[in-house]
């Protein structure tokens, strides 16, 4: 069975930074997109960030400027790095991965990020 294991999360300042990761266990074949979501509770869960097979990139307006979405085939990792962070962009962050021609996908666990002085 297949995992994805999100790691970065945790307490940050406004203003500060964190890079979150999500690693599968195993590699997986044809990856069509990597995704970053988020959900705040009380609210529904959201597009964050999208970055494709042949690496174009997509954000939600919220982020735009400040996240950037990168990837490393080599690792089976996907990163989402966080700048000038917001209490606003408090959240559970989980990672999305779809494959073989988007027939397939999986989901990490989720990883807490705070944000709060």
């Amino acid at each position: 069975q297949v995992q994805l294991v999100e790691s970065g999360g945790g307490l940050v300042q406004p203003g500060g930074s964190l890079r979150l990761s999500c690693a599968a266990s195993r590699p997986i074949f044809s990856i069509d997109a990597m995704e970053w979501y988020r959900q705040a509770p009380g609210k529904q869960r959201e597009l964050v960030a999208t970055i494709t097979s042949i690496g174009s990139t997509n954000y939600a307006d919220f982020v735009k400027g400040r996240f950037t979405i990168s990837r490393d085939n080599a690792k089976n990792t996907v990163y989402l790095q966080m700048n000038s962070l917001k209490p606003e962009d408090t959240a559970n962050y989980c990672c999305h991965i779809l494959y073989f021609g988007s027939r397939y996908d999986i989901w990490g666990q989720g990883t807490q990020v705070t944000v709060s002085s």
